[in-house]
């Protein structure tokens, strides 16, 4: 049976062939749990991955609710088919995933610490050599992290974020919208509602565009099948992706998800401040990447982060949603790496 607006409901989600392949098994080259947070409410272990063994570290900090699972098409490039070139860093911000979930006040400051306790028990700690890229609430513990750290950061590149966030519709539709991310309802109603706050209508009922692994990449393992499967469109693998993280209870609890949110909810970052970010990292070194169909984080407050920090690149995408690394990985993709060659060059003192 498929939900009112004619994309399949749950059940057929489920049933799927595909559906078992949702979530590729992806070796990565180091994996443990790691006490952070000593002196700070912990500690608290956070569970990350290394994918890849190259000299070109990128560090990927996922949003509210997610898990480092979802930056699989960008650990797939930059962590398998090209992991002699680089080292790409994932993992599970504190209340999701396999990570501990302490319950206390959390702030994208706080959750800044928890990934530079990581990238210092990783030795990441040269001068200019972290490629930080942060979306939504991972741009913003990203923000964090480049005024703790500036020195260490090689590029930043932040996707669908925030310096604050700000009401730019109507009160009653913004309270709307807020109230709707906490209210109970069904698994049906929960993945259709995430698909429109999260992508452009326009992509989600295209065919299936993902790049699958395959047998000639490396330290992946196949499925029993042999070959990864297609989904006939791209809201059915989201949906199985959305499916999958929301049946696991433990791994996405509801007292996670209101933590991060009130962290999201709380942050801020004054002119100012920003200024001093763009002062220290370099402007030439600053990515900023918005969609204008963004039902999330709309797309005001990225003309506003362009605005105030005014990056070496800020684009303004036509059509695009929140999660530009689903929506547009191979475009995403592309813009990170002439963003990581033109600063590699600025560290080597090359023009």
């Amino acid at each position: 049976m498929a939900n009112t607006d004619g994309r399949p409901d749950v059940a057929q989600i489920l049933s799927h062939p595909s559906y078992p392949d949702t979530i590729w098994k992806l070796t990565p080259t180091k994996s443990e749990y790691l006490p952070v947070g000593e002196g700070r409410g912990g500690p608290f272990k956070i569970h990350y991955e290394v994918h890849g063994n190259g000299p070109v570290k990128l560090v990927w900090i996922m949003g509210l609710g997610s898990r480092k699972t979802a930056w699989q098409r960008q650990t797939l490039k930059f962590g398998h088919e090209e992991g002699n070139k680089y080292s790409s860093l994932v993992f599970d911000n504190r209340g999701m995933g396999l990570s501990d979930k302490p319950l206390l006040r959390y702030s994208t400051s706080e959750m800044a610490k928890d990934v530079l306790e990581i990238l210092d028990h990783l030795g990441w700690t040269a001068e200019r050599e972290l490629h930080v890229a942060g979306v939504s609430m991972g741009g913003m513990i990203a923000q964090e992290l480049a005024l703790m750290a500036p020195n260490r950061i090689c590029s930043l590149s932040l996707i669908s974020t925030a310096a604050q966030i700000e009401n730019t519709t109507s009160f009653v539709e913004n309270l709307r919208t807020r109230v709707n991310m906490f209210l109970p309802k069904t698994l049906d109603r929960s993945v259709s509602d995430a698909a429109h706050m999260l992508f452009s209508n326009a992509w989600l009922d295209s065919p299936d565009d993902t790049r699958l692994p395959n047998a000639s990449t490396p330290n992946v393992e196949l499925p029993s099948s042999g070959s990864y499967g297609m989904f006939e469109t791209n809201y059915q693998r989201f949906a199985a992706q959305e499916v999958t993280k929301r049946l696991d209870l433990d791994g996405f609890p509801k007292k996670g998800f209101m933590m991060q949110a009130i962290a999201a909810g709380w942050h801020y970052k004054s002119p100012k401040q920003l200024e001093a970010l763009g002062d220290k990292i370099g402007r030439e070194r600053i990515m900023v990447l918005h969609g204008t169909k963004d039902n999330m984080i709309s797309v005001p407050h990225g003309r506003k982060l362009i605005g105030l920090l005014k990056p070496g690149v800020g684009v303004i995408k036509e059509g695009v949603g929140h999660v530009f690394m689903l929506e547009d990985a191979k475009w995403h993709n592309e813009m990170m790496e002439s963003l990581i060659l033109k600063t590699e060059k600025l560290k080597e003192g090359k023009k």
